[in-house]
C-alpha cells in the first residue's frame, strides 16, 4: 500500500527583531530564508522526479507571514521543475505558540510586566521552552496546546488524503514553526516529550511522519536539530 507522509517543515529565517519570542509576529522572510525556501522546493522537486513520493498540490502553511511565504516560494520552485501547479493555504491552526497580551513584547518586557504586577509575580527560570507552561493572561497557551492544536489540523488532512485513491506514496508539506511542529510530532506520537528540550529544527529542512493506515505516526526520515547548551529559544 502507498505510504501517507507529512513533511514537517519549519519557515526560512525571517526578520525577528532581537529579544522578541517568535509567537505570533507579523514579519517577512529575509533574502536568506527565501534562498532557503527556494533550495527546499528544488530539493522536493529532484526527489519525486526520482520516484521517491509524488508531493501532494496544495502545502498548508501558518497563516503566519515567515511561514506563507516560505510555501509561496517552496511552491514556486516546485512549479518550475515539475511542471504543474501547487496551491498554498494558510491556516491558523498552525502557528506558533500564542503569548497572549504579551505578543510581540521582548522576553525582558514580558518578565518585568510579572515582576511589576502584584496580582501574577515573577516568572519562572525558563518559562519560554518549558511545554507544559502557559503564561497566565488572555489569549495565552502552552506549547503542548499549541503541537495539539497542529497535530489536529495535520491528522485531519492526512485522513482525508488517506481516503483519495493512490499509486505511489504521498508527500504533504505542512509549513509551521519548530515549536509548535516539534510538540506536534510529540501529540502525535512521535516524538517523547522529554526529548524536545534537547532538539531544534533547521529553517527549511523537512521532518517526515509516516501515518499508518491505523492513523499512528512514526518518523521516517529527516533530522531534527541538536539544540546546543548556550542556544537561545526563539520561539
Amino acid at each position: 500500500m502507498p505510504r501517507l507522509l507529512a513533511a514537517l517543515i519549519r519557515h526560512g529565517d525571517y526578520e525577528q527583531p532581537p529579544g522578541v519570542p517568535s509567537a505570533l509576529l507579523p514579519h517577512p522572510l529575509t533574502p536568506r530564508g527565501v534562498a532557503q525556501a527556494r533550495a527546499l522546493g528544488e530539493a522536493l522537486a529532484a526527489r519525486e522526479r526520482a520516484g521517491e513520493f509524488r508531493i501532494a498540490a496544495t502545502i498548508d502553511t501558518s497563516s503566519l507571514r515567515r511561514a506563507w511565504d516560505t510555501g509561496v516560494h517552496i511552491a514556486r520552485a516546485l512549479e518550475a521543475s515539475l511542471g504543474r501547479p501547487f496551491a498554498v493555504e494558510g491556516f491558523d491552526a498552525l502557528v506558533e505558540r500564542a503569548l497572549g497580551s504579551m505578543a510581540n513584547l521582548t522576553v525582558d518586557a514580558i518578565e518585568r510586566v510579572f515582576a511589576d504586577d502584584p496580582r501574577l509575580g515573577a516568572l519562572p527560570p525558563g518559562w519560554k521552552a518549558r511545554s507544559t507552561f502557559r503564561l497566565p493572561v488572555i489569549g495565552a497557551e502552552s506549547l503542548l496546546e499549541a503541537g495539539a492544536r497542529a497535530a489536529t489540523h495535520i491528522d485531519a488532512r492526512l485522513r482525508d488524503l488517506a481516503d483519495a485513491p493512490r499509486r505511489a506514496d504521498t508527500l504533504k508539506l505542512f509549513v509551521s514553526h519548530g515549536a509548535a511542529l516539534r510538540h506536534a510530532a510529540h501529540s502525535l506520537g512521535a516524538l517523547a516529550l522529554d526529548a524536545i528540550p534537547g532538539l531544534s529544527m533547521y529553517h527549511c529542512r523537512e521532518v517526515v511522519l509516516e501515518r499508518s493506515a491505523g492513523g499512528d505516526y512514526r518518523h521516517a526520515s529527516g533530522g531534527w536539530k541538536i539544540r546546543k547548551k548556550a542556544e537561545e529559544h526563539r520561539d
